[in-house]
């Protein structure tokens, strides 16, 4: 089976209205961690505007097969295609160990 690894960054404090909706939709479950941005520094010298470094970054494992459904969750709750509000993209998984606690989603 394949698996996928989709990340998700958007504003401090959306992630886990997100995450709810993607769980809805077949994810079994996420891992939030934060992040800084860097290139609010450089809007900050033109425009003497203080920017919101802080970032949520969500990062989902499903099977390959199941992605696109949480994708579009994912685009809705997070108002992705606004511009500004977020990115998502997915990375293909190549070795995989330690999944083994969720029965039925690893089949050998």
């Amino acid at each position: 089976m394949q698996f996928v690894a989709i990340f998700v960054v958007v504003e401090r404090g959306k992630a886990d209205h997100i995450v709810d909706e993607a769980k809805v939709a077949g994810a079994f479950g996420a891992t939030i961690f934060y992040g800084r941005g860097t290139g609010e520094k450089e809007f900050k010298k033109f425009f003497n505007l203080h920017v919101e470094s802080s970032k949520e970054i969500i990062f989902i494992l499903t099977p390959e097969d199941k992605k696109q459904p949480i994708i579009d969750v994912l685009v809705k709750a997070g108002k992705l295609d606004d511009p500004g509000t977020g990115i998502l993209f997915t990375v293909p998984i190549g070795d995989m160990v330690g999944f083994h606690h969720r029965e039925g989603i690893v089949k050998d």
